[in-house]
């Protein structure tokens, strides 16, 4: 267990610190290379599958699948590098990292990912954010129904919660009420495809661009109230 802080957040990765879809368009453009339009098409089918069946994205366990009937084809080895290796740190978004640094500022950043245990922490890594947030990863199923376990590893007064999914915000938010702010990142195809879903409640705060929380005070984050609550910040 962490020794308790005063003050953590909670970051999102895909589409919240960096382009995902971005990474999604050059996958779709190397497959279609690669093998061609109906194999290129038989993949997302594969992947979007498995995402419904799973509840995230699997984009390895789409890939096993994806090899039936393409075994000896000479590209089909060069799908695991491109997904393995794929320049992830070019991928994220402008102040990404500076954000996370001036978030150590204030408390304590740590990524909370939903994903797979392997290419996740392997996209997490390569994109420089383990690294950028001292090796503080937490990655589940569904982060939002795990809320008991990740206050059991990062004890807090407050939490801020991060992220392009406006119903997962609405979910934690419903679970720690006013012991969590949560932020929405108005970035990404599912914050698009958001805006004329019905949230409830709706987000505490709302920001376009992930650099926009670069500089913000304490008092973006947290009411006055919650801000004389926090020892650390009592002066």
């Amino acid at each position: 267990m962490s020794t308790p802080a005063d003050l953590v957040f909670l970051l999102d990765v895909d589409n919240t610190l960096l382009d995902n879809d971005r990474f999604a368009a050059d996958l779709t453009q190397w497959l279609e290379q690669a093998f061609g339009a109906p194999e290129r098409e038989r993949y997302w089918n594969l992947y979007n599958a498995l995402r419904d069946s799973l509840g995230y994205a699997d984009y390895l366990g789409s890939a096993q699948q994806f090899r039936v009937g393409l075994d000896g084809h000479p590209q089909l080895l060069n799908l695991s590098s491109f997904l393995l290796d794929y320049a992830f740190e070019q991928r994220l978004y402008p102040d990404a990292l500076a954000t996370l640094a001036h978030l150590h500022t204030l408390g304590r950043p740590v990524i909370l990912s939903d994903g797979d245990v392997v290419f996740q922490p392997r996209k997490i890594q390569r994109a420089g954010l383990r690294a950028a947030v001292d090796d503080h990863v937490l990655i589940f199923l569904h982060k939002e129904r795990v809320l008991d376990v990740v206050q059991q590893h990062y004890p807090a007064t407050h939490y801020v919660m991060v992220d392009d999914k406006p119903h997962i915000l609405a979910a934690m938010k419903q679970q720690l009420g006013e012991r969590l702010t949560t932020v929405f990142v108005r970035q990404g195809h599912y914050a698009a495809a958001a805006v004329n879903e019905t949230i409830e409640p709706l987000p505490d705060r709302v920001i376009d661009h992930i650099g926009e929380l670069h500089g913000r005070s304490l008092s973006f984050f947290l009411t006055a109230a919650q801000v004389a609550a926090t020892d650390a910040f009592i002066a």
